[in-house]
């Protein structure tokens, strides 16, 4: 029983690993976009496992890749052999990656994917000297705590980096919200001359940035943010860190990466959660002469290991074979249409935004920009009684967030719709 595990669970585990819903969920089946709990009750996914699930459940063409390689006898072997499945996900990657002369190692996670990252860059650079992002996530490692900009996720203060942060492309709230898109860029540019000359030592070593934050709210700065911070960057030899965990595989529907929005090519991007479909898969991409700079032998034990890049590879090839990155435009644009259209002009609704199946609602005080917390719970509590999982975020926990698989059909996305707008309204008072 679901209540008999709850109880398990907070037996063994511990308390500051959080669980969804006043009644947590155990799930134990899924097809498709939908799961089904240990109740028997089935939901639509909107959030994917935290947009990881990116090609649904029970696949049958990543399940049988996993299969046949499982039907080899081999599960592991380490990097310390050559690992076919791993060289040819890594081809597949560096192509598409859009960095020239590129090179890609294999971890488990986005948490080690950035602290690779940074490892390399600052090696590269000599300088523990790191720029970042305020309201961001990269992980919970201790550099990619340190580095993260959302006091709800730094789980320590200590820091073996020196770091200096920058403006968020936040338009709720901040110094650069009243602004207008290209307003934002000129200062937020301004303000990188300003921290590079006041807070640093000069010998910077790189920038690490979401093209989209995350854990943040879905909140993303205008494009071309990225071009106008790389041409400063450019001028003190900066290196470039595209942090793409939740961005990429085409999620944004406009674009394979997140960065591409801004027309910029990173030195690094990291890379997870989607291109394993559930299987511990991630890593960086860089230019070779980057990459290299890693003074010693090191290497991941289970990063990239046959198991997770067979279900890479499948993965990678069902979302070009199926061009997903044209669905997650074409269907994103009928939850975000219809989210601005039949909820954006309550006065608790601050802001619809994101690109394509990566979409936030933030929810405020009416008549003021305060953050409404236990409103968004209300909603978030009623769109899993109407049979929809969604996810919550926000520096101010205010924003619901959506991920759905990037095969979401325009029939699912409407059924969706409608349930979170009714949850919505109903939260929020309004009559039907």
């Amino acid at each position: 029983m679901t209540d008999d595990l709850l109880a398990r669970h907070r037996a063994v585990l511990p308390s500051w690993m959080p669980l969804y819903y006043a009644e947590p969920l155990e799930l134990v089946s899924g097809s498709g976009r939908r799961v089904t709990d240990a109740q028997g009750r089935s939901y639509l996914d909107f959030f994917g496992g935290v947009l990881t699930n990116m090609i649904g459940y029970d696949i049958p063409e990543i399940r049988e890749a996993v299969e046949r390689q499982l039907a080899t006898g081999i599960a592991h072997t380490s990097t310390l052999y050559l690992i076919r499945q791993q060289v040819e996900l890594a081809e597949k990657i560096a192509q598409r990656s859009g960095i020239p002369d590129a090179r890609v190692f294999f971890t488990n996670s986005g948490t080690e994917a950035n602290e690779a990252a940074l490892l390399v860059a600052t090696n590269h650079r000599r300088s523990h000297q790191i720029l970042a992002v305020r309201n961001s996530y990269h992980g919970r490692s201790y550099a990619a705590m340190g580095v993260t900009g959302n006091r709800n996720w730094s789980a320590s203060g200590l820091n073996p980096l020196q770091v200096a942060w920058l403006h968020s492309g936040d338009r709720v709230r901040g110094l650069l919200a009243r602004l207008s898109a290209d307003e934002q860029v000129d200062a937020a540019v301004e303000d990188l001359r300003e921290v590079l000359a006041t807070q640093t030592a000069g010998d910077v070593a790189a920038l690490i940035a979401e093209p989209i934050q995350g854990v943040g709210g879905f909140v993303h700065p205008p494009d071309g943010l990225f071009a106008g911070w790389k041409k400063v960057l450019d001028e003190h030899g900066i290196l470039f860190i595209a942090d793409e965990v939740q961005t990429g595989w085409g999620r944004t529907g406009e674009h394979f990466w997140g960065y591409q929005a801004h027309g910029v090519t990173p030195d690094l991007l990291t890379f997870a959660k989607g291109i394993g479909n559930g299987f511990a898969l991630a890593g960086v991409v860089g230019r070779a002469e980057v990459l290299e700079s890693v003074p010693a032998i090191s290497f991941s034990t289970f990063g990239g290991n046959p198991i997770s890049t067979a279900a890479g590879n499948a993965v990678f090839d069902y979302l070009i074979a199926h061009d997903l990155q044209a669905n997650a435009a074409r269907v994103g644009a009928i939850l975000a249409d219809g989210l601005r259209s039949a909820v954006g002009g309550l006065d608790c609704v601050v802001e619809v935004r994101g690109k394509g199946l990566m979409l936030g609602v933030e929810f405020v005080r009416p008549g003021s920009s305060e953050p409404d917390p236990a409103l968004t719970n209300r909603v978030f509590e009623a769109a899993r009684d109407g049979g929809l999982l969604i996810g919550k975020g926000g520096l101010h926990g205010n924003v619901l967030r959506m991920g759905p698989p990037l095969t979401l059909t325009e029939e699912e996305a409407r059924e969706g719709l409608a349930i979170l707008v009714d949850a919505i309204r109903a939260a929020a008072g309004v009559a039907a």
